[in-house]
């Protein structure tokens, strides 16, 4: 068969031809439009070995170039011809039935000759630009932090309204946690994060409008602002449940939250430049500004699930689609049947158990920094980069080994157990060490590597609620979310009340207390296996 040619005519009915003799069969094809216009294809077909099939269509709008294997059975020198071809040219239905290649794997699909970007798998685009929302999310939530230190000046803010501005944000981001994952469930990922980006991103930029206007319209922004990115992760989560196959869900979720990382690192490094170079309102201007940018990528790019595609290649779709869920749309929640499970309490006790210690670390460590280790504020706010820096390296690395355990037969419940416990009981050992070392230096090491460890979490409990619902991945997330919220809201006025009346000791002693009851529930209660349909 090598050599051997297929005459194809794109508009007579199906009928049988011999094999032509020519090594390569070309010919020009032209039809008439419904315009009086002239539509002309370069056609080029060629048997390659056995039954795949070379074909090369060329016009002036369209190239394919395209090898496919012909599933129908060859015997004979005729060959049956039926259909059109691909797009208004269907030639996987010329050539008689599924056209289809092999991988390394032994799997079939449409193979084409096209540039790398266009081969670029599209779960990892949605993961791209999932990333690329959450660095845009924590720019805009931290760059408070750096701006409100010119904007009390200004405005002659004291502390206790310092500290009630940085907490309205929370009095939006609670009352959205559920709602999102609700919403994300029901009418799709895409939706809700396009509107939760634009809605934070309008309230960044308002920000500045509103402390002018008075402090009762700034809490209203911020609290906004907070409804905004409450969303963001029930909506990520959604997505990723229906983009990405259990094999890459660690590393896919692990450089998600990076982005959040990164995005701490990005606001804290930026913030002040912008501020001594342009103002204090500038930070706002400028942050909000790029979520404009983000979604009109993501409207053009994004799709709430695999199915609503129509560009997704198929070899993708299949790995996709491997031991997927269903795609029937979501149009009830079973409370009863969620709330049942312990899997489900022990994911949103372990939440909140993870987020006490770090929403601690990360709000208080300037302070420890500077009344502990003596650091001034600028050396405190540059160390307090190094443990973003440590958790987005961690994270994704966390997600290639857990990936890779999969990958290699361990169970999914047994990874995310490994994996939760290193998040829980690392942070308990190095902080359990602060107590004992006599340097800044190493006091500065055992934060970054507590965080490092705490970050193996993103491939432990923030990857299980893909696994054991992943229809309502969404709604899981917002409720274990709210219970991790409330652990930052109630652990940094505890950590306040504690310090005014004991020591940083006692601060670590009740973060370490329950990073080890964490490990206990988690290891008990919870599982990698699918328990809701």
């Amino acid at each position: 068969m090598n050599g051997r040619a297929l005459p194809i005519n794109l508009y007579s009915p199906p009928e049988r031809h011999p094999a032509p003799e020519t090594p390569v069969y070309r010919k020009l094809l032209c039809s008439e439009s419904n315009s009086n216009s002239k539509l002309c294809f370069r056609v080029r077909v060629q048997f390659l070995s056995s039954s795949y099939v070379h074909v090369l269509l060329n016009g002036s709008d369209v190239r394919r170039n395209q090898v496919w294997k012909v599933r129908s059975e060859v015997k004979s020198e005729p060959y049956e011809l039926s259909k059109s071809a691909p797009g208004s040219f269907k030639f996987k239905e010329k050539l008689g039935g599924d056209v289809v290649s092999k991988d390394e794997n032994g799997d079939e699909f449409v193979d084409s000759d096209v540039p790398w970007w266009e081969e670029f798998p599209k779960r990892w685009t949605i993961v791209i630009l999932c990333f690329s929302a959450f660095l845009l999310c924590n720019m805009d939530r931290v760059n408070m932090s750096i701006a409100i230190l010119p904007m009390s000046s200004e405005f002659h803010w004291n502390s206790t309204t310092v500290g009630l501005i940085q907490s309205s944000f929370f009095w939006g981001y609670l009352l959205t946690q559920i709602a999102g994952g609700i919403w994300a469930d029901t009418v799709g990922g895409k939706r809700v994060l396009a509107f939760g980006v634009i809605w934070w991103s309008i309230a960044t930029v308002l920000t500045p409008i509103a402390a002018k206007f008075g402090l009762p319209f700034l809490l209203i922004v911020r609290a906004f602002m907070g409804i905004g990115e409450g969303v963001a992760m029930p909506a990520m989560n959604n997505l990723l449940s229906k983009w990405v196959p259990v094999a890459e869900r660690s590393r896919s979720l692990a450089l998600v939250y990076s982005g959040m990382y990164l995005g701490s690192v990005t606001g804290l490094a930026f913030s002040p430049f912008l501020i001594h170079s342009y103002g204090w309102p500038s930070v706002f201007f400028s942050f909000g500004s790029l979520g404009t940018v983000w979604t009109a990528l993501w409207l053009s790019k994004a799709y709430s699930s695999p199915l609503e595609d129509p560009e997704l290649r198929p070899e993708e779709k299949k790995l996709i689609f491997r031991n997927r869920v269903s795609e029937e749309p979501v149009k009830t929640i079973p409370w009863g049947l969620i709330l049942s499970k312990a899997p489900v309490w022990a994911l949103i006790t372990c939440h909140f158990c993870h987020n006490w210690g770090t929403f601690i670390l990360l709000t208080w460590m300037p302070t420890y920094y500077n009344q502990v280790l003596g650091f001034n504020l600028t050396e405190s706010g540059l160390f307090c980069v190094l443990p973003w820096l440590t958790m987005a390296f961690s994270a994704n690395l966390g997600g290639w080994i857990a990936d890779t355990l999969v990958s290699k037969g361990w169970s999914v419940t047994t990874v995310r157990k490994v994996m939760q416990s290193i998040g829980f009981l690392g942070p308990a050992f190095f902080l359990s060490q602060l107590s004992h070392v006599n340097s800044p230096a190493m006091a500065v090491l055992c934060m970054a590597c507590s965080q490092g460890s705490d970050a193996f979490s993103q491939s432990g409990l923030y990857s299980n609620h893909q696994d054991i619902a992943p229809r309502y991945s969404g709604v899981l997330l917002g409720l274990s979310n709210t219970a991790g919220v409330l652990a930052g809201v109630f652990g940094t006025a505890a950590t306040g009340y504690i310090l005014q009346h004991g020591s940083w000791d006692e601060v670590f002693e009740v973060a370490i207390g329950l990073y080890l009851v964490g490990t206990v529930i988690w290891n008990l209660f919870s599982t990698g296996e699918k328990i809701i349909d």
